[in-house]
């Protein structure tokens, strides 16, 4: 099972394996506190596309395209296929983000992303 969450929420042992998916560390959050297990900055959009879209709700579906087309060509392609390894190892993988939009932001575009390609 796959879920997301961001990574300012509490964290609860019941996320399982826990992978951020920034390309960017998230300020305010020490490395110690994260609890995470691994961080796939390789799988995060490009530093060109994460500024162009600049978290504006009206750009997500360009950004979602565009995202889905990284997500298919290398680097992110390795890394897509690392996680799709971890998840099939993993009872419970969550992966955690630092946006604060929890419906336009690139962890909700990469679970769907794993549907389809899982």
């Amino acid at each position: 099972m796959v879920t997301i969450k961001r990574i300012y929420e509490d964290y609860d042992e019941k996320d399982g394996y826990r992978i951020l998916v920034d390309r960017v560390w998230p300020r305010g959050i020490k490395k110690a506190d994260a609890h995470l297990d691994k961080w796939l900055k390789e799988i995060a959009p490009s530093t060109e596309l994460r500024k162009w879209f600049n978290h504006k709700p009206e750009k997500f579906q360009i950004f979602k395209e565009k995202y889905e087309v990284e997500l298919q060509t290398e680097p992110a392609k390795s890394a897509v296929a690392e996680l799709l390894t971890i998840i099939k190892k993993e009872e419970k993988v969550t992966l955690l983000y630092g946006a604060k939009d929890e419906r336009c932001n690139q962890a909700a575009v990469l679970i769907e992303f794993l549907k389809c390609v899982s």
